[in-house]
């Protein structure tokens, strides 16, 4: 696989920003060298579906809405009834994934190339994410390895949370540079790091 070029481009700046004077309350980082499968079940063939994931990633989740599961540098959750995000850290995770769902069972779509993941972090991580999203970012609402699929005015994110001070938010990559100025913008309160 080619190496993605960062959409961020001179808007990435690492160190510390914001109101850091007293530490900073959160990290920003970009995620790169990760894969994004999107997998979608047909409504009789969810829980094959979900078995076939497992076997091919070593990451099983229930089916219910929103649930998910975090296993090192791999992660499934689902964000619509049938629909999953599948992230690995291996290039072959869509091959894999297409060899184990067949065409009768659903859809398998690589979204590596389309997508940015931003990773943020810290102990003001929930209070900086309900400045952007109308979401409950407590851990008994949004508990570790749940996903939510959401806007930030007309930006489509995916949420997921990798436990219980960090989460990553997926956004398309057109919209990746606007979403992490908003996201360093709302940061900037509680002061933070870009690593």
């Amino acid at each position: 696989m080619a190496d993605l070029q960062s959409p961020l481009g001179v808007t990435f700046i690492p160190g510390n920003h914001g109101n850091a004077a007293g530490g900073t309350g959160v990290t920003l980082q970009e995620r790169k060298g990760i894969s994004l499968v999107q997998v979608t079940a047909w409504n009789n063939t969810i829980s094959t579906v979900l078995t076939a994931i497992g076997s091919a990633t070593g990451v099983i989740i229930q089916n219910t809405p929103g649930s998910g599961r975090v296993a090192g540098e791999k992660s499934v959750f689902g964000f619509a009834p049938g629909r999953f995000m599948v992230v690995g850290a291996t290039p072959d995770l869509e091959q894999r994934l297409r060899a184990a769902i067949s065409t009768d069972l659903g859809t398998v779509i690589a979204l590596t190339h389309g997508r940015t993941i931003f990773r943020i972090s810290g102990e003001q991580v929930e209070w900086v994410l309900a400045k952007l999203f109308a979401i409950d970012f407590s851990e008994h609402a949004f508990p570790v390895g749940a996903g939510r699929a959401t806007l930030h005015h007309d930006i489509h994110a995916l949420i997921q949370r990798i436990d219980s001070q960090t989460f990553d938010i997926y956004v398309f990559r057109t919209f990746a540079r606007s979403f992490w100025l908003t996201l360093g913008h709302a940061a900037e309160e509680v002061g933070y790091l870009v690593e």
